[in-house]
């Protein structure tokens, strides 16, 4: 989600254009404010990904989203005013223009009547808010739907979201809600995302950090590729602390992963700081380093193809890694090109 002033369109674009660089495949925006909403027509136009609003509080923004062109519309019917009433018109007007809406639940805008009801934000007060929500939908003939039951708390989380999936056939759209500083927002974003899409549920995902949203979307990647489910991009596999260890494979792995950063082609580079995992690391993976006694075989494909200094071991993975992708044909970054002689630098 961007975190810039919907109606500063410029500064939109611009944080939606960096994210989308960063892997992002749908983006939403904030739409509190008429200039927000009158915003919307050119920033849908101009994103490069689909642009979903997302509404709370007056519901003549979610029909400013639906003319604007937006891709979807999200609306949280327990903080949008005299939400049930406008649902017959909301419909109407998305069912003509084609425009999905997502009911958004969360836990910390949780609707009043269930909050009394059930004490608290439980799992199966989150699912029965979004499927009420939905029933008054359905009952207009609307059912280009997607639902989200959020919570802080990824075991509530996940609970609620196999209790929705037991109870509808509709697209779900995980999030662990406010999940903290980026840190721990990763560890529960992962438990909880990790659970849910390994049992096949869930069709989209959104990270909550209290950090930027590209970081956000590096997360998000990172888990769906960990799952298999999105094309692995670089993969750096590189030894824990251990006593074994015979060079300074911390510095090593962040040196490795600084120069390949961005990298074009899938890889997956080994990177070893001794002789008893290091070799069948590295012959596991695309390319890779097993060191020791001040040294580092280089491994390509499986076959050691020469040893060099410590010192030299970041230039020349490097290079290997840039003569793999030339002879795939992909397109090297300005920054890598050129990069295949004994001449490199990453200091």
């Amino acid at each position: 989600m961007t975190t810039t002033l919907t109606a500063d369109v410029n500064a939109t674009l611009q944080q939606i254009a960096e994210l989308t660089a960063a892997g992002c495949q749908i983006v939403r925006v904030a739409v509190p404010s008429q200039d927000d909403a009158d915003a919307l027509p050119m920033i849908a136009k101009k994103s490069q990904i689909p642009v979903i609003a997302d509404i709370h509080f007056q519901p003549k923004y979610v029909f400013a989203a639906i003319d604007a062109g937006c891709a979807a519309v999200r609306v949280n019917p327990g903080n949008i005013k005299k939400f049930d009433d406008k649902v017959a018109e909301i419909a109407r007007a998305a069912q003509d223009a084609g425009t999905p809406i997502r009911i958004g639940v969360n836990a910390g805008s949780l609707d009043p009547r269930l909050l009394q009801k059930y004490g608290k934000a439980t799992p199966e007060a989150l699912v029965e808010s979004a499927l009420w929500e939905c029933s008054l939908f359905e009952e207009h003939g609307f059912r280009d739907i997607k639902i989200s039951v959020k919570h802080n708390d990824p075991v509530v989380m996940i609970k609620a979201y196999r209790l929705l999936a037991e109870r509808c056939d509709y697209p779900l759209h995980l999030g662990v809600t406010e999940a903290g500083p980026a840190f721990q927002g990763t560890i529960k974003s992962s438990v909880a995302f990790g659970a849910l899409l390994a049992e096949g549920i869930g069709d989209t995902i959104r990270v909550s950090l209290s950090a930027p949203p590209v970081e956000e979307v590096k997360v998000g990647g990172q888990i769906l590729e960990s799952l298999g489910l999105r094309e692995r991009g670089l993969e750096i596999v590189s030894c824990p602390s251990c006593g074994r260890a015979q060079v300074d494979v911390y510095t090593l792995a962040e040196q490795v992963h600084a120069a390949l950063d961005g990298f074009p082609v899938p890889l997956r580079v080994a990177v070893m700081g001794c002789v008893v995992n290091g070799p069948g690391e590295a012959r596991e993976a695309d390319l890779g380093v097993a060191s020791g006694n001040g040294k580092g075989q280089i491994f390509v494909k499986g076959e050691v193809i020469k040893t060099v200094p410590e010192s030299q071991i970041v230039e020349v993975l490097v290079e290997e890694a840039v003569r793999l992708a030339d002879e795939m044909g992909a397109e090297l970054p300005e920054e890598l090109q050129g990069l295949t002689g004994p001449t490199v630098s990453v200091s």
